[in-house]
Order: structure tokens, then C-alpha cells, then sequence
């Protein structure tokens, strides 16, 4: 939701939430208009590479050396001491996540309908910033579920024995789910998203997204090599995102050797100066 042309005060809330929120959505589908987008998709492209060529030589030798090893040493399922675990697993749950960043931008647009000037002008940079976060994570979970059924992977211990080579290609059942993880995917791609925004993050993000992937592999849920899958996922879908909303100018820019960068997003305390009639620096 960026900053649209001045919407006239004459009219009524639900037309100017209306308008506000066509703008928002029509800004992501805009052409494309930075100068410099085809020396980021070249280098995003050689990130892709990289990252694909690096994670799927993990995966492939953690599916090889670890995977059935791990899953042995784990507790069984249903084990009541894991309750804590299963609580902090849901914190990675697309659904939940999905979810927690739609609300906000329903917020975001019910607010910024009843501002005027810098007010609404910084309310829709927050919510273009939003719009980013819940994109990234929803392309990563539609590219997962697609790479889920197609694979077929069963979870641990489906068919009674640790056997990382099960596979059953387009069997569709939540069984056979297993590559990649969901959770994985989706901690990693909101991680990657947050961190671009606002790099200071980075740090704390990445160790949710890592306590998210270690759940998974404690509730039996997943293979080593699942998470690594849905990490590399996750992250490769919010570099796609990122680079959408950069060649349009939205929240992100890009300088002359391809690298993306944030822009100054709003700031919590400018957001209570308007509020309370004072300029914004």
C-alpha cells in the first residue's frame, strides 16, 4: 500500500476505503518501472542458482547420511512431555501466519481510509510493507504444496519403519507431505522478508525460522532434509517477491550493480507525531 494520489475528503468512509484499498491492490500489478530491474533479476537469477545448486547437494546427503539416524534418536510421538514443543510449533504455521498478516492489513487499509496527508501517506508505506510480508510467505506455501504433492514424501516412520526413501509422487494425502516442510518454509520466508525490511532483525528473525525447523524434527513431523527443502524454498520465494515489489518501486530499490535494498520505511514514533497533529521530520 504505498501513498496513492490525494482521495477527495468529500468522500464518505466506505468510499474512501474502497478507493484506498483498489489503489493498494492495484499497485502490485502495475508495470514494472525501475531502471535497473534487469541487473537485479540477473543477479537474483545467480542467487537462485547458487542456493538450489548449495541446497540440494543438502539435502540430497542428509537424506544419504542423516535422515534416518535422526529420526531413530527422536522421541515417539504423542510423548506428553513434548506439549511445549507442539505450542511452539505453531508459531510457523502458514495458516497462522497467513492469518496474523491479513488481519494486519485489513488494520492497516481501515485506518489509513480515515487519514488525510502525511497520516495516510505513512499508514500505506506500512501497509506496502505488509503487503510484502504476507505475499512472500504465501508464494513460498503455494510453491510448497505444489513441490509437496508432486514428490509424494512420506513423514517419518509412515509405513512403519525410518525409511527416508519413501516416496509416492502425486499421492496427494497428508502422509505423503512430507518435502518440504510447511513450517520450515514458512518461517524461512517471513524471516528472509522481515530481514529485508529491516536488516537489524535479521538476526532474531533467522532464529525463529531455525527453533521453528528444529520443532518439526522433534514432533517427528519431518526429515532433516525436509526442513532444508523448506528452507530453501521459503527463501527463494521471498527473493521472488522481493524482487516484484523492487522493479516497482514498492518499499524496496535497486542500485547499479543489481543489489536490492529497503527504503526508509515508516517509523512507530513518526506515526505517533502525526497522530497527534505534529510534523513529521
Amino acid at each position: 500500500m504505498s501513498a496513492p494520489a490525494e482521495i477527495p475528503h468529500r468522500q464518505n468512509y466506505p468510499m474512501q476505503l474502497l478507493t484506498v484499498s483498489g489503489r493498494s491492490l492495484a499497485q502490485l500489478v502495475r508495470a514494472p518501472s525501475h531502471s535497473r530491474r534487469a541487473e537485479a533479476a540477473r543477479k537474483m537469477a545467480r542467487h537462485w542458482l547458487y542456493l538450489s545448486a548449495a541446497g540440494a547437494t543438502m539435502i540430497i546427503v542428509l537424506m544419504l547420511l542423516l535422515d534416518k539416524t535422526e529420526i531413530e534418536l527422536m522421541p515417539a510421538r504423542g510423548t506428553p512431555g513434548l506439549w511445549p514443543i507442539r505450542i511452539l510449533t505453531d508459531f510457523g504455521k502458514d495458516a497462522y501466519v497467513l492469518w496474523a498478516l491479513a488481519a494486519a492489513l485489513v488494520i492497516v487499509a481501515l485506518v489509513a481510509a480515515s487519514k488525510h496527508g502525511t497520516s495516510r501517506a505513512l499508514w500505506l508505506g506500512f501497509g506496502t510493507r505488509l503487503q510484502f510480508l504476507f505475499l512472500s510467505v504465501l508464494t513460498s506455501v503455494l510453491i510448497g504444496e505444489v513441490l509437496k504433492f508432486t514428490i509424494g514424501r512420506g513423514r517419518p516412520f509412515v509405513g512403519g519403519t525410518a525409511n527416508p526413501y519413501n516416496f509416492i509422487p502425486f499421492q496427494g494425502t497428508e502422509a505423503h507431505f512430507s518435502l518440504p516442510s510447511g513450517h520450515a518454509l514458512t518461517a524461512f520466508a517471513l524471516a528472509f522478508a522481515v530481514g529485508a525490511l529491516w536488516p537489524r532483525l535479521r538476526v532474531f528473525m533467522f532464529t525463529y525460522a531455525i527453533v521453528i525447523a528444529l520443532t518439526r524434527l522433534v514432533l517427528l513431523a519431518h526429515h532433516p532434509s525436509d526442513v532444508m527443502g523448506g528452507a530453501l524454498v521459503g527463501i527463494v520465494g521471498a527473493m521472488a517477491v522481493r524482487y516484484w515489489f523492487a522493479a516497482r518501486r514498492l518499499g524496496f530499490a535497486i542500485r547499479s550493480d543489481g543489489t536490492i535494498f529497503a527504503l526508509p520505511g515508516p517509523a512507530f514514533g513518526r506515526f505517533k507525531r502525526v497522530a497527534h497533529g505534529s510534523s513529521a521530520p
